[in-house]
């Protein structure tokens, strides 16, 4: 939610500017897979902005962002910011356009490194006042799809290699296919996917669906074939 704040209110400010200044400016938002479908959503089709998925972990996200002239990450554990190009800091240090001013100010709270929890929260304080937004209000921007992680424990997790950003299995084989077969039983825009865990020998089960009880249900049947398939230990889900 963080991020399509930002992306909103920065996109809201270059949208003041005058086009001299705004001309050939991109501004990008960074998720992983595990950003929910509904802000996925919001920030395409509502605010018009590009989307990029990378492998969870602030380097990937981070990366990918900085291609951008404002390119907005946060994680869905809360890591992120927002990050301006040097170029783009020059040229509207050089305005006097309020908008212009504004997005400095922005660079400067926001700590463009990595993030931090304190410049996120003033991020958040500052556009919502600057909207007028109660937290319900904010809330209201867009409706997050129903979701439900689920953690399998199996015998070895490197079984388990993926691309397209960790949200397609490559091994092992078949099991994408079985997981995609699945999907197709539920409501347009459900999803599943699958990711060994980094640091354990687990995996983890992400599914999103048009009710919880749908979401639930994805991700504990996507679960067992999971466990079936990639030598799962312990209770069967």
């Amino acid at each position: 939610r963080i991020a399509a704040l930002a992306a909103a209110y920065v996109r809201d400010l270059l949208g003041a500017l005058p086009e001299v200044l705004r001309a050939g400016v991109r501004v990008g938002v960074v998720q992983t897979a595990y950003a929910n479908g509904g802000a996925t959503e919001y920030v395409t089709k509502v605010l018009g902005l590009p989307v990029e998925c990378t492998p969870t972990g602030v380097k990937h996200l981070h990366e990918a962002a900085a291609k951008y002239d404002v390119g907005v990450y946060w994680e869905a554990n809360g890591h992120g910011t927002v990050i301006f190009s040097p170029e783009l800091l020059a040229k509207l240090r050089q305005s006097s356009e309020p908008a212009a001013e504004e997005l400095v100010l922005l660079s400067e709270m926001i700590n463009q490194t990595v993030g931090d929890a304190l410049s996120g929260l003033l991020l958040v304080e500052t556009v919502t006042r600057r909207k007028q937004w109660s937290f319900a209000d904010w809330e209201k921007q867009y409706k997050e799809l129903p979701s439900r992680q689920i953690k399998l424990k199996v015998v070895d997790r490197t079984v388990i290699t993926t691309e397209d950003a960790e949200r397609r299995c490559v091994t092992p084989a078949g099991l994408q296919a079985a997981i995609d077969e699945v999907v197709a039983r539920y409501p347009t825009g459900s999803r599943s996917f699958v990711r060994p865990s980094g640091t354990e020998d687990a995996v983890r089960v992400y599914a999103e669906s048009a009710s919880q009880a749908q979401a639930d249900e994805l991700a504990n049947i996507v679960g067992r074939v999971v466990f079936d398939r990639a030598g799962g230990v312990g209770e069967r889900p």
